[in-house]
């Protein structure tokens, strides 16, 4: 493939001087991308050595970590088939190998059932590698398949997405174009390396030889002021956490400081001094946050993909409008139809269809020719912008037939400081019920309750919330209301708060 970024990763060693950098509560470790390349490639050889050939697959079912990064580059660089596990969403299961495919897993502590190994064999397999032996040089075509993506699948088995080589290359050369990583950038990774874009940043120092910190999301707020990194890349929900934790030290400046200074000064503080830019995704960011972002000297670009499309729109230096997701990347095309739903064209499509579905899921999403429907409603403006409006499945019609966006509404009520997710139902076809979830462990009732009374006097007739259910804590991954990347899962949470959604009460209540 001319000018491949993979095919330059497989074959050259990075530049000298970059360096990688893993985070974890209890411990941080540092090497050289130079000798990150020259371990994989020793790990290459023992897995050849264990039978595993091209075309075969290697899962992976651990937390960030070195070993996950070292199994992933030595994949690539023999062309074997990763499968990234996140350990949040799966056991370790030695029925995984049968279920997908696989001809080694490994988990982190675990082993011994057959074709199961520990991610700590690695150092002993690198150990044992001949030195003198040479890893053979392999090549990719636009159409190979490097990597298989799990969705977060809501209910059910997730489903698989074999991703081409083409569609990583064309992401990150259009990432590049608007970006130019180089020499002195330092990439901040935290989300489960299992997203496959969150090796997108790997890849690109190995190519770009600019630095890497790898962390842990439980170690990502400590680490940030130590890595001292120029980009950070995170969902919304980590930017709303890091807004409120920015403004409660800001407080602590006291009333005689500059408000702005102070702001300036705690986002310093957290994120360290050498920020370039943030990178956001993944889930709609309130305008809120973006500002608050950009004012205190951190300039946040929100863009907008999915698993199926891979990067489809991004804002940057030059070409960034608050409340879009950015212009199209090149290789990319967003088709809109009658109904405003937004369907994507890609040039190097990501793949055309699921592994793991059920029987008609693939030819509801994926057309001819590439084309991905994505379920997103959508408007492009005058200038290219791409604007996302919310979910065609998530617009409710009323039993007069008013239709009403749940997006728009949903997001002014998380204007509130004391509202962190929130998810609109609509129980009887008449009127609104929001499931929200607090900020902190105890809710704020009275601040949730003055946003609600905002919130319907900013929208019509049709768009009136009747009552807010409080939820019982906070969503998170770990009770399985929120995704691997930290969106609400509408279905569990209505089926956890269903009672309390059919109540017919109105106000605020905590359940």
């Amino acid at each position: 493939m001319t000018g491949s970024i993979l095919n330059h990763i497989v074959a050259n060693p990075p530049p000298v001087g970059a360096r990688i950098e893993f985070f974890r509560l209890g411990g941080a470790e540092s090497m050289e991308l130079a000798d990150l390349w020259a371990r994989a490639g020793r790990l290459a050889l023992a897995l050849r050595g264990l039978g595993v050939g091209r075309g075969d697959r290697v899962g992976i079912l651990a937390g960030n970590s070195v070993e996950w990064v070292l199994l992933d580059l030595a994949a690539l660089r023999m062309g074997a088939v990763t499968v990234g596990f996140d350990p949040a969403k799966f056991p370790v299961d030695d029925a995984l190998i049968g279920r997908y495919g696989l001809r080694l897993l490994f988990a982190a502590g675990q082993g011994g059932a057959p074709g199961v190994l520990p991610t700590s064999d690695v150092w002993r397999l690198i150990d044992s590698s001949t030195p003198d032996k040479t890893l053979p040089v392999i090549g990719y075509a636009p159409d190979d398949v490097t990597t298989v993506k799990l969705t977060s699948g809501s209910t059910g088995e997730p489903k698989g997405l074999t991703t081409s080589a083409g569609s990583i290359d064309s992401a990150l050369h259009a990432v590049q174009e608007m970006f130019a990583h180089g020499p002195g950038d330092n990439l901040f990774v935290f989300l489960p390396l299992a997203v496959l874009q969150q090796r997108y940043w790997i890849y690109s120092a190995l190519r770009f030889g600019h630095d890497v910190t790898v962390s842990t999301y439980e170690a990502a707020f400590p680490a940030l002021g130590r890595a001292r990194p120029t980009v950070v890349m995170g969902v919304p929900g980590f930017f709303d956490t890091a807004r409120r934790h920015i403004e409660a030290q800001a407080r602590r400046a006291g009333p005689a400081a500059d408000p702005d200074e102070a702001v300036r000064g705690a986002a310093t503080r957290l994120f360290g001094d050498r920020i370039r830019y943030l990178w956001t995704g993944s889930a709609p960011a309130a305008a809120g946050t973006l500002r608050f972002f950009t004012d205190a000297g951190l300039p946040i670009f929100e863009g907008y993909g999915l698993n199926e499309t891979c990067i489809v729109s991004k804002n940057h230096p030059g070409a960034n409008r608050v409340g879009s997701v950015g212009r199209m990347l090149p290789g990319k095309e967003v088709v809109l139809d009658a109904d405003g739903v937004i369907s994507v064209r890609s040039d190097h499509p990501v793949c055309h269809g699921y592994e793991y579905a059920a029987p008609g899921v693939s030819q509801r999403v994926f057309g001819a020719d590439g084309v991905v429907r994505t379920g997103d409603l959508g408007h492009i403006d005058e200038d290219g912008f791409l604007f996302i409006l919310g979910r065609a499945d998530d617009v409710i019609v009323l039993d007069n037939g008013r239709k009403v966006v749940v997006r728009p509404i949903e997001e002014h009520l998380k204007a509130s400081p004391a509202i962190e997710e929130c998810v609109l139902f609509c129980p009887t076809q008449t009127y609104l019920v929001a499931v929200v979830s607090p900020a902190a462990e105890r809710a704020d009732e009275p601040a949730i309750a003055a946003q609600l009374e905002r919130t319907n006097a900013a929208f019509g007739d049709a768009e009136q919330i009747r009552r807010v259910v409080v939820a019982r804590g906070r969503f998170s991954v770990e009770n399985d209301l929120l995704t691997s990347q930290f969106k609400p899962k509408r279905r569990q949470i209505l089926d956890v708060y269903r009672a309390a959604i059919h109540d017919n009460q109105g106000g605020v209540h905590a359940v």
